[in-house]
């Protein structure tokens, strides 16, 4: 059990039978009513984003998770398959629950984050930056750098990147995974 004093970004809460990730919060005090605690819910187990209000020292019910290290191996029509890499146990993880799964790599490491009462995979989360080659890019004109111009290129796992007009073909890149942005290129 715990109270609404407990509430932090990022821990996941049961409400009505669903779980919920508390994106933002906060409390609204005024000068003669009780002190509310309010926060911005995204659905972990449903595609739903709500906002709930508390008043102060209300119980909360929060779900113990745990992170756990996997790999990734391959997908296919069950999903996406991961490795846990201390029992090697492959899971099958639904698309909807892996929050940038444009940019898995074969044997990239991942966080899996598992609802401990259920033992059930509640979302994927890939490193915050991963290196990744170009694998298509229109040729960049030699001098094109003194602007922040930026073209489209495919990296190796297909997706889609804008990158400045000075990253070539087969270049080695730096994307972070929240944003889907460039950051820098690679040496090799």
């Amino acid at each position: 059990m715990a109270n609404t004093s407990d509430i932090s970004r990022g821990i996941i809460l049961k409400l009505d039978g669903s779980l919920y990730k508390v994106v933002e919060f906060g409390e609204n005090k005024t000068a003669r009513a009780a002190a509310k605690v309010w926060a911005k819910l995204q659905g972990v187990d449903n595609n739903r984003s709500i906002e709930k209000t508390w008043n102060s020292g209300d119980t909360i019910y929060p779900v113990r998770v745990e992170r756990r290290s996997f790999q990734y191996l391959y997908k296919d029509d069950t999903g996406y398959n991961f490795m846990d890499q201390e029992t090697f146990e492959q899971i099958a993880i639904a698309e909807t629950l892996i929050d940038a799964p444009q940019f898995l790599k074969d044997g990239q490491e991942v966080s899996v984050l598992v609802n401990t009462e259920t033992e059930s995979p509640m979302s994927v989360e890939l490193p915050d930056k991963i290196v990744v080659r170009v694998t298509y890019s229109e040729p960049g004109l030699r001098g094109d750098t003194a602007t922040r111009t930026l073209k489209p290129a495919t990296v190796e796992t297909g997706a889609n990147v804008n990158v400045p007009l000075f990253v070539n073909e087969g270049e080695l890149i730096r994307i972070n995974t929240k944003t889907g942005e460039y950051v820098e290129r690679v040496k090799e």
